[in-house]
């Protein structure tokens, strides 16, 4: 790379005198879900990439290879609305399990209920994971600044990662719980049950529809609707299982459903530990194949080489790529070099729906200061 001056040993084509690598960023396409879409990145295997070029109004050339397109600003006003939105619909949801769980802590208290009770613990989870949501979100959208170079964007995979784990933990002890009672049956006052069931039920249908409105594509927002859905399963569980016992007197139902809803919950789980966990240790978004990114880029007639492929997602709506392209040295002597790089990252936005793309340009006759492993 050059030097803090422009006068490093590889300066000199920016000046007229000789080649140097240059690199370049850029954010041109809706962002894409982490997960999926893969088929749809397989369609082009042949993709041509003599596309068109031309600049519009919302894009410019600084004359050496290092063009930006500015046409984000609607997206970025729509990214932040539906932000807005779906923290709304959080909040109306957070509400909702708020005021059913104070009314379950009111009836166990005037009731000596220890049952009414618990239920009123596990609903401050889901009150918990609501409010983590709706935290993460707003720092998610905070500004980048100073060393925190992409904003605080990863919370809402941190939030995602928590509910996850805390979703794991309760499944865990609701296991326990009811595999005893399968071994030790209690008794279960059958109407108490089927009540609050019954309540419950229609609480968190109301609150799952609500969330449902919002973007699910989100990990942040998928973790919230993870605990709201299992949540329903429950009551809708403990419905059956109350008017079981309330009819036939069989005592073991209420460990059985219980049974079923863990199996529920860790499967979310895993899904979101799953799905943050890639984010978190760099994996290459699942939408994004690696193999049939690095041929669309050796397709074009000017590449000679690719290394350093890199593909990983900052947060749920933001994939990013960065290479190494090494292209020949007619390239940098014809001033053609920012006319490729156009078309690698038109290919990655049209193609691959990356929504950040880094590409180091670099001459053929560069290839002996690279010293180090290639991949």
């Amino acid at each position: 790379m050059d030097d803090a001056d422009g006068q490093g040993s590889h300066g000199r084509l920016a000046r007229g005198e000789g080649p140097r690598p240059s690199a370049r960023t850029a954010e041109e396409a809706a962002a894409s879900r982490v997960d999926g879409r893969s088929a749809s990145n397989r369609s082009h295997p042949n993709h041509d990439h003599d596309h068109d070029h031309s600049r519009d109004d919302d894009s410019h050339d600084h004359g050496s290879g290092h063009g930006h397109r500015n046409g984000r600003g609607h997206g970025h006003d729509h990214t932040h609305a539906s932000a807005d939105r779906d923290e709304r619909y959080v909040i109306v949801a957070l509400g909702l399990i708020v005021a059913f769980m104070a009314g379950e802590i009111v009836a166990a208290v005037a009731g000596h209920s220890v049952v009414l009770l618990a239920d009123a613990g596990h609903m401050l989870t889901d009150a918990g994971a609501l409010g983590m949501s709706v935290w993460a979100g707003r720092l998610a959208r905070r500004p980048a600044a100073g060393s925190m170079t992409y904003g605080f964007k990863r919370a809402e995979i941190l939030s995602a990662a928590a509910n996850g784990l805390t979703l794991a933990v309760v499944a865990a002890a609701v296991a326990v719980g009811a595999v005893g009672r399968l071994v030790h049956p209690v008794r279960v006052d059958g109407a108490t049950v089927t009540v609050v069931a019954t309540i419950g039920l229609v609480v968190n249908v109301l609150a799952t529809s609500t969330l449902a409105r919002a973007d699910r594509q989100s990990l942040n927002i998928a973790g919230a609707f993870a605990h709201l859905v299992t949540d329903l399963w429950a009551f809708a569980g403990t419905l059956v299982a109350g008017v079981v016992i309330l009819t036939t007197g069989f005592r073991r139902a209420d460990p059985i459903a219980s049974l079923v809803v863990v199996v529920l919950m860790a499967r979310a789980s895993w899904y979101l530990l799953r799905a943050s966990g890639r984010v978190l240790l760099e994996g290459a978004p699942d939408h994004v194949d690696l193999d049939l990114l690095r041929e669309h880029i050796l397709e074009m007639d000017e590449v000679r080489a690719v290394h350093d492929l890199h593909a990983w997602v900052v947060t749920s709506d933001l994939p990013a790529v960065s290479a190494h392209v090494v292209l020949g040295d007619e390239c940098f002597a014809n001033g053609s070099a920012p006319q490729v790089l156009d078309r690698l990252q038109a290919c990655l936005a049209g193609h691959f729906d990356v929504a950040h793309s880094t590409f180091q340009l670099e001459p053929s006759s560069h290839s002996g200061h690279e010293d180090f492993q290639h991949h």
